[in-house]
């Protein structure tokens, strides 16, 4: 089993390059089976949810060609099943964005229900009610969320809460019904918006994106592409949050600033220092760091996403700091880690009162989900002792090469597959 090795202690220096949006490429792979020409995607994240989603693809009869590591030439003219029912499409969240673009291409579609993981209740009734608006019929059965339409028909839907999926979802399926639809309380997330753009360069009419309201106006067919996917914000939040957690200074490189905008402000808050460039971040993380509180929001509020990497900061300020999760109601399974490293936190329904320790302290520790992953490594990196962390296929589920991109920071840190690797490891470290 394959777990990560960390000697604590030393500051992340450097720069690093930041791949791909995944929750952007996800929904891009599933709308490049909306044409029957040729999509080609670049900027591509290599991490496991994404290899799933193709998997699934082309076991439905997608032409999916791996050009490079980050780069796929797709072609989805050759659609003979519109059933996706695989092993591993169970296990991420995104499977459901195949239901928005299959309806919308071929009236039809059976996916199995969505795994991903488990940080609380994410409700796909928003989706039912939106394709029913559209005019589809749905229904779940043995596991699968059917849906069937004779043709759709834009309609006016008023989301009844932010939500990235459904807003996706819709938006797809709405790229080709007739008529126009207007989706209302629409998510303003940047992948949203990355979406929209993939679209409208295959020939949608999308407009509003990035606003909470959104013109769709049908068309018959969409057309080949050429796209590029945006960087992965959540990627680049870890990495500058990461640099105050070790007193580092790091350069976080091929960004858009204005998605982190959130991030930096919390950043500043709590002491660090920030230098913004047209594509790149440098926090610096001199002094000690101070208390703050933080709300989870949708975009562009402060990003569910990355609750659990400001908690491990948080755990080491000074004073008292409160984190408000107002997303995911089970999202602090990972406290329990923290607490065994030395971090003071008390988790109160949605609320984590947070009082700041001098140090964390190195333990063997368990992943409970992909950000609180990335967020207890973070804590390792600057523990005192060594830290194992077992259940990192958490991790590479989304975030390509970590332990290799914070090695090149100057981490001390192993992937190892088996015990006599770990004492190797414990053993060069002293």
């Amino acid at each position: 089993m394959e777990q990560y090795a960390i000697k604590g202690g030393n500051p992340l220096v450097g720069e690093v390059e930041i791949g791909g949006a995944k929750n952007a490429a996800l929904p891009v792979l599933a709308a490049s089976i909306m044409t029957d020409d040729t999509v080609y995607i670049d900027n591509l994240p290599d991490v496991r949810d994404i290899n799933v989603m193709l998997q699934a693809m082309q076991e439905i009869g997608v032409m999916v060609r791996r050009d490079n590591r980050h780069k796929v030439t797709v072609n989805a003219s050759n659609v003979t099943n519109l059933v996706v029912e695989n092993e591993y499409i169970k296990k991420i969240r995104a499977s459901y964005y195949l239901i928005g673009a299959l309806l919308g291409k071929y009236k039809k579609a059976e996916v199995t229900l969505p795994g991903g993981c488990d940080i609380g209740c994410r409700a796909i009734d928003q989706h039912i009610k939106g394709f029913k608006a559209l005019g589809a019929e749905v229904t779940i059965e043995h596991g699968l969320i059917k849906t069937k339409a004779d043709k759709l028909r834009g309609a006016h839907i008023f989301m009844d809460v932010v939500s990235v999926g459904a807003t996706i979802n819709v938006m797809m399926a709405a790229t080709m019904a007739e008529g126009t639809t207007i989706i209302e309380n629409a998510a303003k997330e940047p992948h949203v918006v990355d979406l929209a753009n993939f679209l409208n360069s295959m020939g949608a009419s999308i407009k509003g994106a990035g606003t909470d309201v959104i013109r769709i106006k049908g068309v018959s067919s969409l057309h080949g592409t050429d796209y590029t996917i945006i960087p992965d914000q959540i990627e680049a939040g870890t990495f500058m949050l990461a640099a105050a957690v070790t007193k580092g200074d790091v350069t976080v490189k091929n960004i858009i600033p204005k998605h982190l905008e959130s991030i930096t402000a919390k950043l500043l808050e709590i002491g660090c220092e920030v230098e913004e460039a047209d594509d790149c971040i440098r926090v610096v993380a001199s002094k000690p760091l101070m208390h703050t509180q933080v709300k989870t929001q949708p975009y562009p509020g402060f990003p569910t996403d990355m609750q659990p990497q400001i908690t491990v900061a948080l755990a080491l300020s000074q004073g008292t700091s409160i984190v408000t999760e107002s997303i995911f109601e089970n999202r602090y399974r990972y406290v329990d880690e923290l607490t065994r490293m030395g971090a003071n936190i008390k988790v109160e329904g949605n609320t984590a009162i947070i009082n700041g320790v001098e140090k964390y302290t190195g333990a063997t520790i368990s992943v409970p989900d992909l950000r609180a992953g990335a967020a207890l490594v973070m804590a390792a990196l600057a523990a005192e002792g060594c830290t194992v962390v077992e259940d990192i296929y958490y991790i590479q589920r989304g975030y390509e090469d970590f332990h290799l991109k914070l090695h090149n920071l100057g981490a001390m840190i192993e992937l190892v597959e088996s015990e006599r690797e770990l004492q190797k490891f414990k053993l060069k470290i002293g």
